[in-house]
């Protein structure tokens, strides 16, 4: 391993030849008590930027051993240490440096939740921290003076201030403390939802609104939440001590209300409940089960063999539902292979909003069902099924619903939002549907559950080429990979980490396999080994970020070139 100052040497070397002569930078230094690797140098000024990452000892960072004691710490340190290293880079930017990304020093965004990144990774021996830089230029001649500012001090300075725990000052190792301390709150409360039987828990005093639509910082002025004395609950962490809110039980729920009063901005919060949020964030004891998943209508997505006779039967051309394919499925069709693609990817609790949803799908008045009978119809709507999927699977629903009355009669529990306030009106509820005959008119019934047998062959795939674009497109080659309506996306990252997890799998895959199976055994090897074993070192496409299994099994199915069978 060469040493810092022959780095130093070779710039004075290369000083103002051709772009290319960056290359020969690519190796690692000895800088004492770190080390400075050059993983990956950029072809040119206006290329992606060049990959670089600090790695330091344990001994030598000094990170108290407990902060890395469980996964929600480690996660919970690692996100701080990132967040520390972007506040540092931001201050210490020196701007552009000459010709296209010159000079730039850019890491893994930070927002309001706690992910799984590779930017920051601590390991059993040692810290790892990865970043990109823009190597300086003027057209495409080296600017080795520049270079040597950005090596010798900018990055100097950001190892000194980062990298070894000493060197925080006391009001950032207590935030670090608070950070790790909240983390273990978070996990109590996700722990108490698998005892007490709960789908969600929402904390008194939680701020749910938004700022808006594309800033998710709490909303000034916002109603803070309430929960309704018939479902609040008391949950003891190790640090807050007792925190009070509304437990949401298993079952089937439904969120009414008038228009805008809250009834959406509920969902919203329980299906980013699956994730940690930091302090500050006003979500950060909401919690919910962690493979939750919003289900909604997506016109035109592909269908590959997916068994949707639960909901779709009896086709007028006759087509196989239970091994049913197509490239352009409609509102309800998507819809059901929505749900029975959650199911498979191991969910049990199903969020949807009946705004975002096929109506022929949700639900079937008795005025339609007289003028067109059952056996004409083809759809089976969710809520002739919806008691049975509960009763019988342990499948949990969520449901927003503002005109369809009817999930009101199958429903364990209705929440009304009434000027972003929850009230608990079951009983008046359960009042109103007996007053209208409703009550017991749909049972669980007898319910054939979907077959979860489909197979993926390999692929015979080389090297491809990967991009993602925002939280919308995974693009594999020139393949677009629709995922804009998967809405638990949350980081242009995850989208990155998709690409490269489903490049994985095309490229290693070698024999035929069950498809959750082998999303199962993929996410088993990223927690013994950490995520970023999945991803190359010299990887151009972005920062990635580990999205859910979730996630990614949806992508897998939306990929039209996907080799499925049954």
């Amino acid at each position: 391993m060469d040493k810092i100052e022959d780095l130093r040497r070779v710039l004075q070397r290369i000083n103002h030849k051709s772009y290319g002569m960056y290359k020969s930078l690519a190796g690692s230094y000895d800088c004492g008590k770190y080390i400075l690797h050059i993983d990956h140098v950029q072809g040119d000024p206006f290329a992606s930027p060049s990959r670089l990452r600090f790695e330091i000892g344990k001994a030598n960072h000094g990170f108290p051993e407990e902060y890395s004691s469980s996964k929600v710490r480690k996660l919970a340190l690692e996100d701080q240490v990132l967040r520390r290293f972007a506040g540092n880079l931001r201050r210490m930017d020196r701007g552009n440096m000459g010709s296209g990304k010159s000079g730039r020093i850019t890491t893994c965004r930070t927002g309001q939740k706690v992910l799984e990144r590779i930017a920051v990774v601590f390991s059993k021996n040692k810290m790892e921290l990865r970043f990109e830089m823009g190597f300086p230029a003027r057209g495409r001649t080296i600017l080795a003076d520049e270079m040597q500012q950005l090596l010798f001090e900018v990055l100097l300075g950001l190892a000194k201030s980062c990298l070894i725990y000493n060197n925080w000052d006391v009001k950032s190792k207590k935030r670090l403390e608070e950070a790790i301390w909240l983390a273990d709150d978070q996990e109590v409360l996700r722990q108490e939802l698998m005892h007490r039987k709960l789908a969600a828990f929402v904390a008194d005093g939680a701020v749910l609104p938004r700022e808006s639509g594309v800033y998710d910082m709490p909303m000034r002025g916002a109603v803070a939440v309430s929960s309704p004395e018939e479902l609040r609950i008391e949950i003891k962490g190790p640090h807050k001590g007792i925190i009070k809110g509304m437990g949401i039980p298993e079952g089937v729920t439904v969120i009414a209300g008038g228009g805008y009063h809250g009834k959406s901005t509920l969902l919203k919060a329980l299906e980013q409940g699956v994730y940690n949020h930091i302090s500050g964030d006003g979500r950060e004891y909401v919690v919910s089960r962690d493979t939750a998943m919003k289900i909604r209508a997506e016109d035109g997505r592909s269908v590959m063999h997916t068994d949707i006779s639960m909901f779709i039967n009896h086709l007028p051309n006759g087509q196989d539902t239970t091994d049913f394919s197509t490239e352009n499925a409609s509102g309800s069709t998507s819809q059901a292979a929505n749900l029975v693609e959650a199911l498979e990817s191991g969910s049990r609790l199903l969020l949807l909003d009946e705004d975002t949803s096929a109506t022929n799908f949700m639900i079937r008045d008795k005025v339609m069902a007289r003028l067109v009978s059952d056996d004409k119809e083809p759809i089976t709507t969710l809520l002739r099924h919806i008691r049975s999927l509960y009763e019988k699977q342990g499948v949990s629903f969520i449901i927003v619903v503002g005109s369809s009355g009817d999930y009101l009669s199958v429903a364990d529990y209705v929440l009304q939002m009434d000027h972003y306030r929850v009230k608990d009106v079951t009983r008046e509820a359960v009042h109103i549907c007996q007053e209208e005959g409703m009550q017991g008119q749909y049972p669980a019934d007898e319910l054939t559950f979907p077959d979860f047998s489909r197979m993926l062959k390999p692929s015979g795939a080389g090297r491809m080429k990967m991009k993602a674009m925002g939280t919308d497109t995974v693009l594999i080659d020139r393949e677009a990979i629709d995922v804009r309506y998967l809405e638990q996306l949350i980081d242009d990252g995850q989208t990155i980490g998709l690409a490269y997890l489903m490049e994985w799998i095309l490229s290693n895959q070698r024999q035929t396999e069950n498809i959750s199976s082998l999303v199962d055994d993929i996410y088993y090897q990223i927690d013994k080994n950490g995520f970023y074993t999945f991803v190359p070192r010299n990887y151009s496409c972005g920062q990635p970020v580990l999205p859910r299994k979730q996630e990614l099994l949806s992508c897998l199915n939306r990929y039209r070139r996907a080799k499925i069978s049954r």
